[in-house]
């Protein structure tokens, strides 16, 4: 399907720094809108519900699940994750960009829907860094930290299969490719027209 909007879809292993990078963005463009995704798991530190996920109970996720609420959903660390299929669909039918935050898992179900998504995958620098970034967040136990890191081992083997790779070793680099990716998708000749068909029209241009 084709859509007016784009549709970025951001992935990375735990720790490595998609959730800031994504919050950063937002910050300073007004036209990319965070999809919310649904979780079984329980809140960390500062998050709400409705802000940075819908926190349900695992019986309400299964029945979201089975009247097909969600364009894909995973297993991730022993929770479960999953977007919104009717608020993705009807913000890019409008012309808007969405942004999702998910597991390589999910993004390549995305892609199976939406052929035009366009997947981003942030990598630590190193798996040493990876584990101290995890151990600075402060937000897990010793053991948690290991099965993220031996989970990231696997993870970072996907990054092949995305359009695009960000390396987040300096946040603001990493920050500028972000954006250098969201305004590029908009300079292609189908956005543009979309965006601009006065222009278009005025220079004879099918």
């Amino acid at each position: 399907m084709n859509h007016p909007g784009n549709l970025f879809v951001v992935a990375a292993p735990s720790g490595a720094g998609k959730s800031s990078l994504v919050k950063a963005l937002l910050e300073v463009d007004a036209g990319v809108h965070l999809s919310i995704s649904h979780t079984t798991r329980e809140p960390r530190g500062q998050e709400k519900h409705g802000r940075e996920y819908f926190f349900v109970s695992p019986d309400e996720f299964d029945a979201l699940a089975a009247a097909g609420g969600f364009v894909e959903w995973a297993h991730v660390h022993g929770n479960r994750y999953g977007t919104s299929r009717m608020a993705i669909e009807r913000r890019i039918a409008e012309g808007g960009d969405v942004m999702l935050e998910i597991d390589w898992q999910g993004a390549l179900q995305i892609r199976r829907r939406f052929a035009s998504a366009i997947l981003i995958f942030v990598l630590p620098p190193s798996l040493d860094e990876l584990r101290a970034r995890l151990q600075r967040r402060g937000e897990d136990a010793p053991e948690v930290i290991a099965l993220r890191v031996r989970n990231a081992e696997h993870e970072v083997a996907q990054a092949e299969n995305f359009d695009y790779v960000i390396i987040n070793e300096f946040f603001e680099r990493a920050l500028f490719d972000l954006k250098a990716i969201v305004h590029a998708q908009r300079l292609k000749f189908a956005a543009q027209k979309s965006a601009r068909p006065e222009t278009f029209k005025a220079l004879h241009i099918a």
